[in-house]
C-alpha cells in the first residue's frame, strides 16, 4: 500500500517534478504509487514512459487507504482542469483531511475543484493567467515556491520539486505524530 498516490497526465507530465517529488518521499520513508486515467503508458514531456500503479478511479474508491495525493504538473495537466474524478479526487481528499498537494500548473486542478478558496496558494504563473484567476475566486496568490495551508500544499514548478517533496514529508510527518 502507498501514502503518498501521484497523479500524472497520461500525456506531457513533468518527469522532474515526477521523480523528484517521488524520491524525496521515498527517502523519508513514505511509498508512493503513481496513478493516471488510465492503466494505458503515459509518456512524459521529454519521452520517459511509465505504466500507472492505479487509475483516479481506483484512487477515489480507495482513499481511505492513502494519506496524501499529489497532481504533478507538466503541460498535460491541463487535461486535468475539467476533468470531473480528477477535480472529484481532490475535492474528496481534501473533505477526508488527507493531504493534497499539486505542482507547476497542476494547483489549478485544486482551484477548480473550489478547495483552494480562502487558502493561500502557489501555481506556475508565466503567463500570469493563473494568478488572476486565483484573484478572481478569493485564493490568495503567494509566488513562493511552496505554500503550505493547512493541508494543502502548492508549488510553482520544476525547480520547486525537491521542496514540495520534502514539504510533503514534514506535513505527513506531522499528521503521523499527531495520530499517535
Amino acid at each position: 500500500m502507498a501514502d503518498v498516490v501521484l497523479i500524472i497526465s497520461q500525456k506531457d507530465f513533468n518527469e522532474k517534478e515526477l521523480m523528484e517529488t517521488k524520491e524525496s518521499l521515498q527517502s523519508q520513508g513514505f511509498r508512493c504509487a503513481i496513478a493516471s486515467k488510465t492503466h494505458s503508458l503515459a509518456r512524459g514531456k521529454s519521452g520517459i514512459e511509465i505504466h500507472p500503479d492505479l487509475i483516479i478511479q481506483d484512487v477515489i474508491l480507495g482513499l481511505d487507504m492513502y494519506k496524501a495525493i499529489a497532481f504533478i504538473g507538466g503541460p498535460g495537466a491541463v487535461s486535468y482542469f475539467d476533468d470531473k474524478e480528477a477535480l472529484g479526487l481532490a475535492k474528496k481528499a481534501y473533505e477526508k483531511n488527507k493531504i493534497v498537494a499539486a505542482i507547476c500548473i497542476a494547483p489549478m486542478i485544486l482551484a477548480k475543484s473550489g478547495i483552494l478558496k480562502g487558502v493561500k496558494a502557489t501555481v506556475w504563473d508565466g503567463d500570469l493567467q493563473q494568478s488572476t484567476f486565483f484573484k478572481q475566486n478569493n485564493i490568495t496568490y503567494t509566488g513562493q515556491n511552496v505554500t503550505v495551508d493547512g493541508n494543502i500544499i502548492t508549488a510553482n514548478g520544476p525547480l520547486a520539486s525537491k521542496q514540495f517533496g520534502e514539504a510533503i514529508s514534514v506535513l505527513l510527518k506531522i499528521l503521523e505524530e499527531n495520530q499517535r
